[in-house]
């Protein structure tokens, strides 16, 4: 039992470790790129990285920790990806955090530390457990955005995001406590056992289910609970906001299916209902709004809002007297969804703060203005990331979209055909916003005509596997999408 305690937490054990020995070897570092402690951070995150991977192709699903924490398919591919993200986004941040005096050790163990919580939220068969994770990533975050510390507007951003963070993590534990209260039980399965036995007071665990559903939509920023989205991705450090913008999407999406399906799947039609709304109203206001920006961090923020109302789309079909087919489609497309939009966020952040410079910070669009004639590759590469999140062939946004969209067709429900109607037209609408950045970057005058020659020639290489990643993905999905069914299927099984 000792050993499979250990098995089933291990690679949250080596990250731990991995975090002290960051923080304690940059103490002693004393060149001023922080090489020693940015390669150490890689190389540990790899060891995670492999971790998550053996764990993943054993395809076990082993209980352990006393019945606190979960190692399964599902568990392990958002922990990996979340690792690979947080690895893509160190390595894009080095350049930007180098010229703005954020390079400190602290930078390498806060994203770290943001990881653990990830991987304990998405592994967690508790309700604690979730908590703990969740205020582990998050109190790493508020710390991040606010590590520019003479910066007024990061130090702004960092009170909304913990005020409101807060706020959204009251509610959660406030519905996590009424399912207490109503079921008595911390442990998903009783929970979900005690529901199923129907001698529960219903309306105790409706008004729970508003809560909770309240928190998760607060992190995947999702409407009305948005407000925070723009705010922070604008006024953060663009290091800081893609490592916002990425890894945690993952730990929202693990958090969701803990909760709803493993403890909530008893209460489905009434999550289900609050889902639709706020995926419709993320897609409307994300879209419309995202149409009036200027600035190119806040574009892309509301853009983030009408993606997530993809993902809350695919979420919705449920579990119906035992059929898990409907669900299985669901969950697996908006899981693909969720992990190639990350790809292409992380790829599209990562090319703004690489065109950033000392002084400048190159996040209006007007400043991608004839980027074609000063950066032909750059902007070769922003158009695939930007074709990629319209859903424009053969990128892998398109099959994404095609894949919640069948999701919802095949449930032969007259109700989601109508939804996947709307999320097209919308989809329409958004395409607006991201084709006006094509055209400013290929038809606009630049401001200044000079050639791009800061950009480092690694940081260079690495934007250019991450945007034929985004094509190739988007010509062979078979490979991800199987990869991410399987660990739907297994986690529905479970």
């Amino acid at each position: 039992m000792n050993e499979l305690n250990w098995m089933v937490g291990l690679p949250q054990v080596v990250l731990l470790a991995a975090v002290a020995a960051v923080a304690l070897v940059d103490l002693f570092v004393t060149d001023a790129r922080r090489r020693p402690t940015f390669w150490l951070a890689q190389a540990s995150l790899a060891v995670v990285a492999l971790l998550h991977f053996d764990a993943l192709s054993a395809g076990e699903s082993l209980v352990g920790m006393q019945g606190l924490m979960v190692s399964d398919p599902l568990g392990h591919l958002l922990s990996l990806f979340a690792t690979l993200a947080t690895m893509l986004t160190i390595a894009y941040a080095q350049p930007y955090i180098a010229s703005r005096e954020m390079l400190k050790g602290e930078f390498f163990s806060l994203a770290m530390f943001a990881l653990l919580g990830i991987g304990v939220m998405v592994s967690a068969n508790n309700f604690l457990v979730v908590y703990l994770g969740l205020e582990i990533m998050s109190l790493s975050l508020y710390a991040l955005v606010a590590l520019r510390r003479d910066h007024a507007t990061a130090t702004e951003a960092a009170m909304k995001y913990f005020v409101l963070g807060a706020l959204a993590s009251g509610f959660l534990l406030y519905g996590l406590s009424m399912m207490y209260g109503a079921t008595g039980s911390l442990q998903h399965d009783e929970v979900f056992d005690a529901i199923q036995s129907g001698r529960i007071n219903e309306e105790v665990l409706v008004i729970g289910i508003v809560f909770i559903v309240a928190g998760l939509a607060f992190k995947f920023g999702a409407v009305p609970f948005h407000m925070w989205v723009p705010d922070v991705y604008h006024g953060a450090p663009t290091a800081a906001t893609l490592l916002i913008a990425g890894a945690p999407k993952l730990a929202a999406f693990g958090m969701t299916i803990r909760l709803l399906h493993e403890a909530l799947n008893g209460l489905a039609a009434d999550w289900q209902q609050m889902l639709i709304v706020l995926a419709v109203a993320s897609l409307v206001i994300g879209n419309l709004v995202a149409i009036a920006q200027t600035n190119l961090k806040r574009m892309l923020a509301y853009s983030t809002i009408a993606q997530i109302g993809f993902v809350l789309l695919g979420l919705t079909p449920t579990v119906v007297a035992g059929n898990t087919l409907s669900a299985a489609n669901g969950y697996s497309s908006a899981l693909f969804y969720l992990v190639t939009y990350v790809l292409t966020t992380l790829g599209t952040f990562g090319l703004v703060m690489l065109l950033a410079r000392q002084g400048h910070e190159c996040d209006q669009i007007a400043d991608f203005a004839g980027l074609a004639r000063r950066s032909p590759w750059l902007a070769g590469v922003m158009t695939v990331f930007m074709f990629s999140l319209a859903g424009i062939p053969p990128t892998v946004g398109f099959y994404a979209k095609l894949a919640v969209l069948q999701a919802l067709v095949t449930t032969a429900s007259t109700g989601y055909i109508v939804l996947a109607v709307v999320a097209v037209l919308l989809s329409l609408v958004g395409a607006f916003y991201y084709l006006r950045v094509v055209k400013v970057m290929y038809f606009d005058e630049p401001a200044d005509a000079a050639p791009v020659t800061w950009v480092p020639h690694g940081a260079g290489a690495l934007l250019a596997v991450n945007g034929a990643a985004v094509l190739v993905l988007g010509l062979l999905p078979g490979g991800l999408m199987a990869l991410c069914r399987d660990a739907i299927v297994k986690a529905l099984a479970g």
